[in-house]
């Protein structure tokens, strides 16, 4: 196929979006009945020939043109022929720009006489149509490949057309009202592609691989919500509470001390209700899935004993508290020499070491997002002496408090570290 690598490429990208993409071959009878619009015109028109449908479209096609479609279905398209490509069409969408409301889906089927039976299945099918609220990235990339196809903007033009396939449709409100059997098997691909992209999150959070989730929980905003309150916001609101339990559960399977999971999921669950716009819910989701995949790299116990694990999440639990080897040993009624030796061997580090390296790292978290002065941070990180706080600040760091903010003074507040970061090794 000729662009054959640019043309993956492209819809690698749109897929890595939650924006469908095809490359079409109409030569190929394997494609005699893809169902590019998740069976949206099958629905009302049954037993569509979907090859036959595509190639009237590509019968009105200019070379050299990319055309923006908006159908009466309430989607939209991008359209082109390949150049030189022997009938290779590429195909991007479904999406729509706005939220498509029950309402909305009610009028469009009081316009073209649908039967009312039909409104609950169209529902289902636009519930996974992507939305995609702003269009700018979508068109920077779209012309993109339109320069990497004609060579510059200048050889091929992008022209807005509308599909009037219903204009001239019969009323069909005497169609039998029994559900076909293709809506069964959609309602089940459709949950089935929900369940598998919460898999994907849910392994993506549990090995801690922060861009993953991200990329999986960027959908929400080409997601529909399901409707069940007269409040939008509410909706928005129940579908990050669900993802806040998912990622809660998730951190869990990546091996975190329930006390890490409980305090993050009680901070987002507030943050939650406190939401007053549905941008405000973007923001914390992608917000949740870089902190819980945080929360898995920074206080996973997995290839740790018991005893490590104890000692582990004693110690970020409390700073302030007494951390010493022989403290602890006591604690877990064993010998200090065999605690000694067992964390060592599994950290890597002397107990000591570990609690000093961590009360550091904390009092660098304080000493970025706080004005506190050091004499206060040094007593937060469990270390009430001024001089020894100091020293041990240095001698991990190369330089003492005092010198650290004199650095970061310029930036402050921007420079805040994560809570839930690490101090670099």
């Amino acid at each position: 196929m000729k662009y054959e690598t640019e043309l993956f490429f492209f819809r690698d990208i749109l897929k890595n979006s939650h924006i469908p993409c095809h490359i079409i071959d109409l030569s190929d009878e394997s494609e005699a009945d893809f169902s590019f619009d998740f069976g949206l015109r099958r629905l009302v028109f049954p037993g569509i020939d979907y090859k036959e449908f595509f190639l009237r479209l590509c019968r009105q096609y200019a070379p050299n043109v990319l055309y923006n479609v908006q159908d009466s279905f309430l989607c939209r398209y991008y359209s082109f022929q390949v150049p030189g490509g022997n009938g290779i069409y590429v195909l991007v969408g479904p999406y729509t720009e706005d939220e498509i409301s029950r309402q909305d889906i009610m009028n469009f089927s009081e316009q073209y006489g649908l039967p009312r039976s039909l409104v609950g299945r169209l529902e289902t099918i636009y519930r996974v149509i992507p939305i995609v609220p702003d269009i700018t990235g979508l068109l920077v990339l779209i012309n993109t490949l339109g320069q990497r196809l004609w060579g510059d903007m200048k050889q091929f033009s992008l022209l807005n057309v509308y599909d009037k396939n219903l204009m001239e449709l019969e009323p069909v409100a005497m169609r039998p009202e029994e559900k076909e059997p293709e809506d069964t098997e959609l309602s089940m691909k459709t949950l089935e592609k929900q369940y598998e992209s919460e898999n994907a999150l849910l392994q993506a959070v549990a090995r801690g691989e922060t861009h993953t989730a991200e990329m999986l929980l960027g959908a929400f905003p080409h997601a529909r919500v399901e409707r069940r309150n007269a409040n939008t916001l509410r909706d928005f609101k129940n579908y990050a509470i669900i993802a806040n339990t998912l990622l809660r559960k998730a951190a869990e399977y990546g091996h975190v001390h329930p006390l890490h999971i409980d305090s993050l999921s009680s901070r987002f669950a507030r943050s939650i209700e406190n939401a007053t716009t549905k941008e405000d819910i973007y923001r914390l989701l992608r917000e949740m899935a870089r902190k819980y995949c945080l929360l898995v790299k920074n206080h996973s116990l997995q290839g740790y004993s018991p005893l490590v694990q104890d000692v582990l999440v004693r110690i970020s639990s409390d700073l302030t508290a007494d951390l010493s080897l022989k403290t602890q040993a006591a604690h877990l009624h064993i010998s200090a020499s065999y605690l000694s030796s067992i964390f060592k061997k599994e950290t890597g580090s002397t107990l000591t070491n570990f609690v000093n390296r961590k009360r550091v790292e904390y009092g660098i978290f304080l000493l970025n997002s706080t004005n506190l002065q050091i004499q206060t941070i040094a007593q937060y990180c469990g270390i009430p002496d001024l001089n020894y706080f100091t020293k041990t600040f240095k001698k991990y760091i190369g330089m003492t408090p005092s010198e650290y903010r004199s650095q970061i003074a310029p930036s402050y507040p921007a420079n805040v570290q994560d809570s839930e970061g690490a101090m670099p090794k």
